[in-house]
Protein backbone atom coordinates (compact mmCIF):
# COMPACT_ATOMS: atom_id res chain seq x y z
CA UNK A 1 0.00 0.00 0.00
CA UNK A 2 2.78 2.49 0.59
CA UNK A 3 4.63 1.65 -2.16
CA UNK A 4 1.06 2.23 -4.42
CA UNK A 5 1.20 5.66 -2.50
CA UNK A 6 5.08 6.55 -3.38
CA UNK A 7 3.91 6.08 -6.83
CA UNK A 8 0.91 8.16 -7.33
CA UNK A 9 3.00 10.79 -5.55
CA UNK A 10 5.64 10.31 -8.00
CA UNK A 11 3.01 10.38 -11.02
CA UNK A 12 1.36 13.59 -9.24
CA UNK A 13 4.72 15.47 -9.58
CA UNK A 14 5.84 14.18 -13.32
CA UNK A 15 2.18 15.77 -14.13
CA UNK A 16 2.61 18.78 -12.59
CA UNK A 17 6.06 19.52 -13.86
CA UNK A 18 4.35 18.32 -17.69
CA UNK A 19 1.43 20.90 -16.77
CA UNK A 20 4.37 23.78 -15.98
CA UNK A 21 6.68 22.90 -19.32
CA UNK A 22 3.33 23.20 -21.26
CA UNK A 23 2.79 26.88 -19.40
CA UNK A 24 6.18 28.25 -20.12
CA UNK A 25 5.97 27.34 -23.71
CA UNK A 26 2.41 28.53 -24.15
CA UNK A 27 3.81 32.18 -23.19
CA UNK A 28 7.04 31.38 -25.37
CA UNK A 29 4.77 30.86 -28.18
CA UNK A 30 2.33 33.82 -27.23
CA UNK A 31 5.41 36.04 -26.76
CA UNK A 32 7.91 34.86 -29.28
CA UNK A 33 6.08 37.25 -32.17
CA UNK A 34 6.00 40.17 -29.86
CA UNK A 35 9.51 40.29 -29.36
CA UNK A 36 10.53 39.79 -32.83
CA UNK A 37 8.14 42.82 -33.85
CA UNK A 38 9.87 45.02 -30.95
CA UNK A 39 13.53 43.67 -31.25
CA UNK A 40 14.69 46.74 -31.80
CA UNK A 41 13.43 48.62 -28.79
CA UNK A 42 14.64 45.81 -26.20
CA UNK A 43 17.97 45.84 -28.39
CA UNK A 44 18.37 49.60 -27.71
CA UNK A 45 17.30 49.29 -23.95
CA UNK A 46 19.95 46.89 -23.26
CA UNK A 47 23.20 48.59 -25.45
CA UNK A 48 24.73 51.31 -24.00
CA UNK A 49 24.40 54.62 -25.19
CA UNK A 50 26.83 55.12 -28.43
CA UNK A 51 29.19 57.88 -28.40
CA UNK A 52 28.27 60.27 -31.06
CA UNK A 53 31.49 61.27 -33.04
CA UNK A 54 30.99 65.57 -34.69
CA UNK A 55 32.73 65.82 -37.95
CA UNK A 56 35.08 68.42 -38.17
CA UNK A 57 33.56 71.83 -39.02
CA UNK A 58 34.57 75.42 -39.72
CA UNK A 59 31.28 76.91 -38.00
CA UNK A 60 31.55 79.31 -35.46
CA UNK A 61 29.73 77.78 -32.29
CA UNK A 62 29.94 78.45 -28.69
CA UNK A 63 27.34 75.92 -27.39
CA UNK A 64 26.19 75.36 -23.81
CA UNK A 65 24.02 72.91 -21.79
CA UNK A 66 22.60 76.18 -21.30
CA UNK A 67 20.43 77.39 -24.38
CA UNK A 68 19.76 80.70 -22.47
CA UNK A 69 23.54 81.88 -22.66
CA UNK A 70 24.51 83.68 -25.90
CA UNK A 71 25.81 82.27 -29.00
CA UNK A 72 27.00 83.45 -32.31
CA UNK A 73 25.49 83.23 -35.65
CA UNK A 74 26.79 80.36 -37.82
CA UNK A 75 29.06 81.32 -40.90
CA UNK A 76 26.59 80.09 -43.19
CA UNK A 77 24.31 83.22 -42.95
CA UNK A 78 26.64 85.19 -44.02
CA UNK A 79 26.13 85.52 -48.26
CA UNK A 80 28.66 87.85 -49.25
CA UNK A 81 31.90 85.64 -50.45
CA UNK A 82 33.76 88.79 -49.72
CA UNK A 83 32.37 89.42 -46.23
CA UNK A 84 33.06 85.91 -45.25
CA UNK A 85 36.55 86.06 -46.38
CA UNK A 86 36.87 89.03 -44.18
CA UNK A 87 35.45 87.63 -40.80
CA UNK A 88 37.71 84.57 -41.60
CA UNK A 89 40.83 86.33 -41.66
CA UNK A 90 39.79 87.84 -38.59
CA UNK A 91 39.46 84.63 -37.34
CA UNK A 92 42.54 83.45 -38.21
CA UNK A 93 44.52 86.48 -36.84
CA UNK A 94 42.26 85.61 -32.95
CA UNK A 95 43.62 82.10 -33.09
CA UNK A 96 46.96 82.46 -34.89
CA UNK A 97 48.41 86.61 -33.96
CA UNK A 98 51.66 85.10 -33.53
CA UNK A 99 51.89 84.00 -36.73
CA UNK A 100 51.39 87.40 -38.59
CA UNK A 101 52.28 89.81 -35.31
CA UNK A 102 54.64 88.03 -33.38
CA UNK A 103 58.67 87.73 -32.83
CA UNK A 104 58.40 85.73 -36.26
CA UNK A 105 55.57 87.00 -37.58
CA UNK A 106 54.60 87.31 -41.29
CA UNK A 107 53.72 90.46 -41.63
CA UNK A 108 55.47 92.41 -38.61
CA UNK A 109 57.35 91.90 -35.65
CA UNK A 110 55.54 93.53 -32.90
CA UNK A 111 53.94 91.50 -30.03
CA UNK A 112 55.24 89.45 -27.47
CA UNK A 113 54.01 85.65 -29.27
CA UNK A 114 50.77 84.89 -27.76
CA UNK A 115 47.58 84.41 -29.34
CA UNK A 116 44.40 86.93 -29.30
CA UNK A 117 42.24 83.48 -28.02
CA UNK A 118 45.19 82.32 -25.33
CA UNK A 119 42.79 85.37 -23.17
CA UNK A 120 39.35 85.05 -25.53
CA UNK A 121 38.98 81.18 -25.71
CA UNK A 122 37.56 78.96 -28.20
CA UNK A 123 38.35 82.15 -30.83
CA UNK A 124 36.81 84.81 -28.69
CA UNK A 125 33.36 82.67 -28.17
CA UNK A 126 33.77 80.51 -25.09
CA UNK A 127 30.79 81.56 -22.78
CA UNK A 128 32.41 83.19 -19.71
CA UNK A 129 35.91 82.76 -21.63
CA UNK A 130 35.93 86.52 -22.02
CA UNK A 131 34.39 86.15 -25.17
CA UNK A 132 33.59 89.06 -27.75
CA UNK A 133 29.59 88.72 -26.92
CA UNK A 134 29.13 91.88 -26.43
CA UNK A 135 32.09 93.94 -28.47
CA UNK A 136 29.65 94.57 -31.26
CA UNK A 137 26.89 95.75 -29.33
CA UNK A 138 28.40 98.17 -26.32
CA UNK A 139 31.36 99.51 -28.54
CA UNK A 140 32.35 102.37 -28.89
CA UNK A 141 32.17 103.20 -25.10
CA UNK A 142 32.75 105.61 -22.60
CA UNK A 143 35.26 103.78 -20.76
CA UNK A 144 36.41 105.27 -17.30
CA UNK A 145 40.32 103.73 -17.72
CA UNK A 146 40.96 106.35 -20.79
CA UNK A 147 38.35 108.85 -19.71
CA UNK A 148 37.40 108.91 -23.22
CA UNK A 149 34.69 107.34 -25.74
CA UNK A 150 36.61 104.48 -27.30
CA UNK A 151 36.16 102.67 -30.60
CA UNK A 152 36.34 99.24 -31.67
CA UNK A 153 39.34 99.62 -33.04
CA UNK A 154 41.05 101.25 -29.92
CA UNK A 155 40.19 98.36 -27.34
CA UNK A 156 41.62 96.02 -30.02
CA UNK A 157 44.87 97.99 -30.14
CA UNK A 158 44.21 98.24 -26.62
CA UNK A 159 45.18 94.50 -26.04
CA UNK A 160 48.22 94.45 -28.48
CA UNK A 161 49.87 97.24 -26.92
CA UNK A 162 48.82 95.32 -23.02
CA UNK A 163 48.06 91.69 -23.39
CA UNK A 164 50.46 91.43 -26.38
CA UNK A 165 52.93 93.44 -25.05
CA UNK A 166 53.48 94.90 -28.45
CA UNK A 167 52.47 98.39 -30.71
CA UNK A 168 49.21 99.06 -32.12
CA UNK A 169 48.49 98.26 -35.72
CA UNK A 170 46.76 100.62 -38.08
CA UNK A 171 43.53 100.95 -37.60
CA UNK A 172 43.14 101.20 -41.72
CA UNK A 173 44.86 98.02 -42.29
CA UNK A 174 43.03 94.84 -43.66
CA UNK A 175 43.97 93.40 -40.75
CA UNK A 176 42.05 95.48 -38.41
CA UNK A 177 39.40 95.70 -40.52
CA UNK A 178 39.05 91.73 -40.44
CA UNK A 179 39.00 91.46 -36.83
CA UNK A 180 36.57 94.08 -36.80
CA UNK A 181 34.53 92.39 -39.29
CA UNK A 182 35.05 88.83 -37.09
CA UNK A 183 33.66 90.61 -34.36
CA UNK A 184 30.72 92.15 -35.31
CA UNK A 185 29.71 88.93 -37.00
CA UNK A 186 30.06 87.52 -33.41
CA UNK A 187 27.46 90.24 -31.81
CA UNK A 188 24.94 90.17 -35.26
CA UNK A 189 22.87 88.68 -32.41
CA UNK A 190 23.24 90.94 -29.69
CA UNK A 191 20.68 94.08 -29.42
CA UNK A 192 22.69 97.60 -29.58
CA UNK A 193 23.64 98.47 -25.92
CA UNK A 194 22.76 95.09 -24.50
CA UNK A 195 25.09 92.79 -23.16
CA UNK A 196 25.16 89.05 -23.99
CA UNK A 197 24.42 86.42 -21.17
CA UNK A 198 27.58 84.88 -20.67
CA UNK A 199 30.05 87.06 -22.20
CA UNK A 200 33.31 88.62 -20.68
CA UNK A 201 33.88 86.39 -16.99
CA UNK A 202 31.86 84.88 -14.64
CA UNK A 203 31.72 87.06 -11.28
CA UNK A 204 32.37 85.28 -8.30
CA UNK A 205 32.47 86.32 -4.76
CA UNK A 206 35.54 88.31 -2.62
CA UNK A 207 37.35 86.18 0.16
CA UNK A 208 37.30 87.44 3.90
CA UNK A 209 41.03 87.25 4.06
CA UNK A 210 43.86 88.51 1.44
CA UNK A 211 44.86 85.94 -1.53
CA UNK A 212 48.50 84.50 -0.90
CA UNK A 213 50.45 84.00 -3.55
CA UNK A 214 52.08 81.09 -0.96
CA UNK A 215 48.79 79.25 -1.12
CA UNK A 216 48.59 79.77 -4.66
CA UNK A 217 52.07 78.37 -5.67
CA UNK A 218 51.28 74.94 -4.28
CA UNK A 219 47.71 75.23 -6.51
CA UNK A 220 49.85 76.48 -9.73
CA UNK A 221 52.24 73.72 -8.94
CA UNK A 222 49.64 71.01 -8.90
CA UNK A 223 47.18 72.13 -11.58
CA UNK A 224 48.96 74.58 -13.69
CA UNK A 225 52.32 73.97 -14.07
CA UNK A 226 52.13 70.55 -16.45
CA UNK A 227 50.95 73.40 -19.13
CA UNK A 228 52.77 76.29 -18.55
CA UNK A 229 55.62 75.10 -17.12
CA UNK A 230 57.06 75.13 -13.87
CA UNK A 231 58.44 78.79 -13.82
CA UNK A 232 55.72 80.12 -16.00
CA UNK A 233 57.64 80.29 -19.19
CA UNK A 234 54.75 78.54 -21.34
CA UNK A 235 55.26 75.89 -23.88
CA UNK A 236 55.91 77.37 -27.66
CA UNK A 237 55.26 74.62 -30.86
CA UNK A 238 58.29 73.00 -32.50
CA UNK A 239 58.54 76.06 -35.00
CA UNK A 240 58.45 78.42 -32.14
CA UNK A 241 55.78 80.53 -34.16
CA UNK A 242 52.95 80.57 -31.46
CA UNK A 243 52.83 79.21 -27.99
CA UNK A 244 51.16 76.01 -27.49
CA UNK A 245 50.19 77.07 -23.36
CA UNK A 246 50.97 80.38 -22.94
CA UNK A 247 53.45 82.11 -20.80
CA UNK A 248 51.52 83.24 -17.04
CA UNK A 249 54.24 85.79 -16.37
CA UNK A 250 58.00 86.44 -17.58
CA UNK A 251 59.38 88.76 -21.33
CA UNK A 252 56.79 86.69 -22.96
CA UNK A 253 53.30 87.70 -21.08
CA UNK A 254 51.20 90.01 -20.29
CA UNK A 255 51.96 93.13 -19.08
CA UNK A 256 51.38 94.88 -15.89
CA UNK A 257 48.90 97.30 -17.42
CA UNK A 258 46.35 94.17 -19.07
CA UNK A 259 42.92 93.78 -17.38
CA UNK A 260 44.32 89.98 -16.86
CA UNK A 261 46.49 92.07 -14.32
CA UNK A 262 43.78 92.01 -11.90
CA UNK A 263 43.26 89.63 -9.81
CA UNK A 264 39.76 89.61 -9.64
CA UNK A 265 39.76 89.18 -13.88
CA UNK A 266 42.59 86.64 -13.42
CA UNK A 267 40.50 84.60 -10.55
CA UNK A 268 37.48 84.68 -12.36
CA UNK A 269 39.03 83.51 -15.59
CA UNK A 270 40.83 80.65 -13.79
CA UNK A 271 37.99 79.55 -11.72
CA UNK A 272 35.75 79.46 -14.98
CA UNK A 273 37.96 77.72 -17.32
CA UNK A 274 40.86 76.45 -15.75
CA UNK A 275 42.81 73.66 -15.86
CA UNK A 276 41.99 73.47 -19.77
CA UNK A 277 38.87 71.71 -20.32
CA UNK A 278 36.79 72.88 -17.72
CA UNK A 279 33.70 75.29 -18.16
CA UNK A 280 31.89 77.52 -15.91
CA UNK A 281 28.77 75.08 -15.03
CA UNK A 282 32.09 72.56 -14.46
CA UNK A 283 34.81 74.18 -12.45
CA UNK A 284 37.76 72.35 -10.82
CA UNK A 285 39.03 74.63 -8.86
CA UNK A 286 37.69 76.01 -5.12
CA UNK A 287 36.90 79.73 -5.01
CA UNK A 288 40.30 80.49 -2.42
CA UNK A 289 42.32 77.98 -4.95
CA UNK A 290 40.99 80.54 -7.58
CA UNK A 291 42.05 83.92 -5.78
CA UNK A 292 45.07 82.26 -4.31
CA UNK A 293 46.62 81.12 -7.92
CA UNK A 294 45.50 84.20 -9.12
CA UNK A 295 47.53 85.78 -6.83
CA UNK A 296 50.42 83.76 -7.42
CA UNK A 297 50.52 84.68 -11.23
CA UNK A 298 50.36 88.04 -10.61
CA UNK A 299 53.38 88.74 -7.97
CA UNK A 300 55.56 87.07 -10.71
CA UNK A 301 57.81 89.21 -12.79
CA UNK A 302 56.25 90.39 -16.33
CA UNK A 303 56.99 93.76 -18.63
CA UNK A 304 55.89 97.03 -17.18
CA UNK A 305 54.03 99.58 -18.87
CA UNK A 306 54.11 103.25 -18.05
CA UNK A 307 50.24 104.56 -18.39
CA UNK A 308 49.90 108.03 -16.73
CA UNK A 309 46.83 109.34 -18.55
CA UNK A 310 44.87 105.53 -17.03
CA UNK A 311 42.19 106.62 -14.74
CA UNK A 312 41.91 110.41 -14.97
CA UNK A 313 39.34 110.03 -12.20
CA UNK A 314 40.88 108.18 -9.82
CA UNK A 315 37.65 107.43 -7.94
CA UNK A 316 36.28 104.95 -10.29
CA UNK A 317 39.66 102.72 -10.26
CA UNK A 318 38.45 99.06 -9.91
CA UNK A 319 38.69 97.86 -6.14
CA UNK A 320 41.34 95.71 -7.31
CA UNK A 321 43.70 98.13 -9.24
CA UNK A 322 47.56 97.52 -7.91
CA UNK A 323 48.70 101.19 -9.15
CA UNK A 324 47.80 104.17 -6.81
CA UNK A 325 46.84 106.95 -6.07
CA UNK A 326 43.42 106.22 -4.89
CA UNK A 327 40.89 107.64 -3.39
CA UNK A 328 41.31 106.29 -0.57
CA UNK A 329 43.79 105.09 2.43
CA UNK A 330 44.66 101.80 1.21
CA UNK A 331 47.65 100.53 0.50
CA UNK A 332 48.57 99.15 -3.10
CA UNK A 333 49.52 95.77 -1.51
CA UNK A 334 45.19 95.59 0.03
CA UNK A 335 44.13 96.67 -3.73
CA UNK A 336 46.38 94.27 -5.15
CA UNK A 337 45.67 91.30 -2.64
CA UNK A 338 42.60 92.30 -0.49
CA UNK A 339 40.31 91.73 1.02
CA UNK A 340 38.40 93.58 -0.79
CA UNK A 341 35.43 93.29 1.87
CA UNK A 342 36.82 95.88 4.10
CA UNK A 343 37.21 98.57 1.09
CA UNK A 344 35.48 101.41 -0.04
CA UNK A 345 36.54 101.54 -3.49
CA UNK A 346 34.05 101.21 -6.01
CA UNK A 347 34.40 98.11 -8.21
Amino acid sequence: MENSDKQTDIYLMIIQKLISLVIVLSLIIILLPIVFLNLDRISSFFKAEEVKVVPYTDKITARTSNDTYWSPRDLEYITNEKILDRVLYGKDLIEHTSLYFGPKGTINSLSNGLNCQNCHLTSGTKVFGNNYGSVASLYPKLRARSGKMESMEKRINDCFERSLNGKAIKESSEEMKAIVAYMNHLGKNVSKGKKAKGSGLKEMPFMSRAASPDQGKLVYDTKCASCHAPNGEGIPNLKGTEFTYPPLWGTNSFNDAAGLYRISNMAKFVKYNMPFGVSHDTPQLTDEESWDVAAYIISQPRPHKNVPTDWPDISKKPIDHPFGPYADKFSEETHKFGPFTKTKVKK
